[in-house]
């Protein structure tokens, strides 16, 4: 509950009389009960849909109905458990929560221990950290990020594209996902090896888990994707295809900063690990509305690796996974 109401009464904005979409899975019930309660004690009215009432899964469209009752919602809140094939339903989601600029929290993946952990952080100094790693790369020149698993990459930026800040706070302008705490853009070119030695994204994460054991070896020229080694075979190739499934697949649609203070390791689960202080990229689409970025692709996935070394320009500010606050001000 402490999780709930955090999600409710800090992130969302919740006031009282404000009319709040409840969409849930029978997979998320027990975390939508939760945000249910924190709504009914903020006195604000929901309308409540279970995915599975709607047709079988995985679905191969938004329902009608949870995009109706977005058209007529204050805020909108999706608690969810991913399944192969998914990701255009919930693009189609949150096409309407962008049109209509609503406040919107995107929970994909969350689980009771996520809202024990990751939605207990404090958002507003997440917000803080979130604000001035945003105001040092929109001058940087470069970001590099090593790690001791072999990750070793360089991305340069587009001026013309946007740092967006996802750190919990949420307004009309930026939907976020919950727990939050992020800060990507799309960049122009990176370059080097990234390995996956955490988790991967879209569906990936609750078939093949926690990659520390069998980590995915990426090699990046130009971002894009080149090549992939990784001890699961069936992994390796699953991946490659996954990141061939359209023109721009391949394609590093995002690279970002984990700003969630509150998170002290990684559980395996996406949702909660992307937001884990560090840096990680993702294959396909670049949340163009976000970012600005003028192309698209049918899929997005992302990889994180652990215990990041990380520098702007040639500051380094995150050192084995822990910020340096002093270099940006914090301490």
């Amino acid at each position: 509950m402490a999780g709930a109401r955090n999600a409710v009464e800090t992130c969302l904005g919740v006031r009282p009389g404000e009319r709040v979409a409840l969409i849930a899975d029978e997979a998320s019930r027990a975390v939508a009960a939760s945000i249910a309660a924190a709504l009914d004690d903020r006195r604000a009215p929901y309308t409540g849909l279970l995915l599975e009432d709607f047709g079988p899964r995985p679905m191969k469209a938004a329902p009608a109905d949870v995009l109706e009752a977005l058209e007529t919602a204050d805020a909108g809140v999706m608690c969810m458990t991913p399944q192969p094939g998914e990701l255009g339903a919930r693009m189609a989601i949150v096409r309407v929560v962008e049109r209509r600029q609503i406040r919107y929290a995107h929970m994909v993946g969350v689980t009771p221990e996520i809202m024990q952990q990751g939605m207990r952080a404090d958002y507003r100094m997440v917000d803080r950290l979130s604000d001035r790693l945003r105001g040092r790369m929109l001058r940087a020149e470069t970001l590099t990020v090593k790690t001791e698993a072999g990750t070793k990459i360089a991305a340069h930026f587009d001026r013309g594209l946007d740092w967006v800040k996802t750190s919990g706070l949420i307004s009309p302008r930026y939907w976020s996902n919950l727990p939050a705490g992020e800060v990507f853009t799309t960049p122009a070119t990176v370059d080097g090896t990234f390995v996956c030695d955490a988790t991967a994204g879209d569906h990936f994460n609750g078939k093949y888990g926690d990659l520390q054991a069998t980590p995915l070896t990426l090699e990046i020229e130009g971002a894009r994707l080149v090549g992939v080694n990784c001890a699961r075979k069936d992994l390796e190739q699953e991946f490659w295809e996954y990141c061939h499934t359209d023109e721009n697949s391949d394609r590093v649609g995002e690279l970002a900063f984990g700003t969630n203070l509150g998170l002290s390791e990684m559980i395996g689960i996406l949702l909660q690990d992307e937001k884990f202080p560090g840096v990680h990229i993702a294959f396909g689409d670049p949340y163009g509305s976000q970012t600005h970025a003028d192309w698209k692709s049918k899929t997005h996935v992302d990889v994180l690796t652990r215990k990041c070394d990380v520098w702007i320009d040639d500051d380094q500010v995150i050192e084995k996974g822990q910020y340096q606050l002093e270099h940006l001000g914090l301490a």
